[in-house]
């Protein structure tokens, strides 16, 4: 019963902010290397933001250095995107996803995805 559940996207005009929540359930959160990515309709998925391990430093795409933050509470089991002077070219469907291993077997779980439109 895996879960990575998605919430506070929609709509938010240039300059604006967004705060994404993924609520996981299911696995041992707190030893998962927790990420977000994006992708927009006919290209690839890309890697947003994202912990290089479980509880260690983090990395940013280049576009969104500066204005977005990755965070997580492992107490709430919730990783966060926070997005600042959003620009349209953030519009996309935002997937959280979960890397870890259990028991020396490797896991990846994704979020459903929550979309971010920035228009004015």
């Amino acid at each position: 019963q895996v879960q990575l559940v998605e919430s506070g996207g929609g709509l938010v005009q240039p300059g604006g902010s967004l705060r994404l929540s993924c609520a996981a359930s299911g696995f041992t959160f707190s030893s998962y290397v927790m990420s977000w990515y994006r992708q927009v309709p006919g290209k690839e998925r890309e890697l947003v933001a994202g912990f290089t391990s479980a509880g260690g430093s983090t990395n940013y795409a280049d576009s969104v250095k500066g204005r977005f933050t990755i965070s997580r509470d492992n107490a709430k089991k919730t990783v966060y995107l926070q997005m600042n002077s959003l620009k349209p070219e953030d519009t996309a469907v935002y997937f959280c996803n979960a890397e870890g291993q259990s028991y020396g077997l490797g896991y990846e779980y994704w979020g459903q995805g929550t979309q971010v439109t920035v228009s004015s």
